[in-house]
């Protein structure tokens, strides 16, 4: 299960909104070994895409070295669908690398309802797990 703070939520959805047509993508860090989504990274979609996302290999080797200095670890990586369901592609589970992370994804498709889901991605195989919203004071952003 992803509990998530309702701020980073809806982070996450302002995020998908502002980038759709193209897919929107980021992390969620938190303290290693923790599962606990406390910082949001929102992050460039270097393909400029409505149908891929690819994190930008300079910024995501400085977010991944920050969050290494502080202890810190992705406990979410989320992206956007612009026109089809909030379900890892073949594409999102090849390019899944990190086995404790939780996915997220949000599906922009319909605009008066957006739909978000999370999965764990591990060996190719995709489960979807329950989200549970939780109240925060705000998400810290970096």
């Amino acid at each position: 299960m992803l509990i998530l703070p309702t701020a980073i939520y809806q982070a996450i959805l302002a995020h998908a909104r502002r980038d759709h047509p193209d897919e929107a993508c980021g992390v969620v860090a938190g303290p290693a070994g923790s599962d606990r989504p406390e910082r949001l990274i929102e992050m460039v979609n270097a393909a400029g895409s409505p149908t891929f996302y690819q994190f930008d290999s300079m910024e995501q080797l400085k977010v991944w070295q920050a969050m290494d200095q502080a202890d810190e670890e992705p406990v979410v990586i989320y992206h956007s669908h612009t026109a089809t369901e909030a379900y890892p592609s073949r594409t999102d589970i090849n390019l899944a690398q990190e086995p404790g992370a939780h996915y997220v994804l949000v599906s922009t498709a319909d605009p008066d309802s957006i739909e978000f889901r999370s999965y764990r991605i591990v060996d190719g195989v995709v489960t979807e797990e329950p989200v549970e919203l939780m109240e925060s004071p705000g998400p810290p952003t970096g």
